[in-house]
């Protein structure tokens, strides 16, 4: 079985590209299903679902979606080896862009749009500069010289990975990523798996439960920004 996993900000497209990848992929007779994680609500499970693509959604509340991820993404891949699929898409909806949900040796995309603004691409940490493609959606909508912009500021972020304008409503560019996805190595267990980059830091009062505000009601790992001058320091 050949594993991708796909993130990128909420709205990007994720959802549309991953139907769109499907599709084609059941035209050449193989077969996918989509692990979907996301934090509080989540409507894409009706979506795959009218689709007929096999879906499970996991929804992780008021932990941080990276560890609920890296928590279940053993599991997720044991499901799609007793279903049988040909490929598994992880798609992680990216709340956080601190987050980190690609793996070692498995093919990493990440989704981001022209409207989301310019500077986007310096804002989105380890799922962008950790992927290997990176797909750039709703060109349609901007100018030519704004996807051109925002294209050079991806690359200026991640130089390695591929980038592949997609309009995903239409399919036009997606014959490419489905190439690339048909190209993963395929794996048969993720036992020794490792992430490619370290997940936020976070082990606090907070974290733990606490709702009082107050230095004396704060442990563990607390950043506090120095206002005397407007530079961050470690608390």
């Amino acid at each position: 079985m050949r594993l991708i996993t796909i993130s990128g900000p909420p709205s990007s497209g994720k959802t549309t590209l991953l139907l769109r990848i499907v599709e084609s992929l059941r035209q050449n007779r193989l077969t996918a299903g989509v692990v979907k994680f996301d934090c509080l609500a989540n409507s894409d499970k009706q979506v795959f679902a009218a689709n007929g693509v096999p879906v499970k959604v996991g929804l992780s509340g008021g932990l941080c979606p990276d560890h609920f991820y890296i928590s279940n993404v053993e599991q997720a891949h044991d499901w799609g080896q007793r279903r049988g699929f040909d490929y598994l898409f992880f798609e992680s909806a990216g709340l956080c862009n601190r987050c980190s949900p690609h793996l070692k040796d498995i093919l990493a995309v990440c989704v981001i749009d022209n409207l989301s603004g310019l500077n986007t691409p310096y804002k989105i940490g380890p799922m962008l500069r950790g992927a290997d493609v990176v797909v750039i959606t709703k060109g349609d909508i901007v100018s030519q010289a704004e996807r051109e912009v925002f294209a050079f500021r991806v690359r200026q972020v991640n130089r390695r990975a591929r980038i592949i304008p997609v309009n995903a409503l239409t399919g036009q560019g997606v014959l490419l990523l489905v190439n690339l996805c048909m190209g993963a190595e395929p794996r048969s267990e993720l036992t020794d798996c490792q992430l490619r980059f370290t997940m936020p830091a976070a082990l606090c009062s907070y974290c733990l439960g606490e709702t009082s505000v107050g230095k004396d009601k704060q442990i563990g790992m607390v950043k506090y920004i120095d206002f005397s001058d407007g530079e961050a320091v470690d608390g």
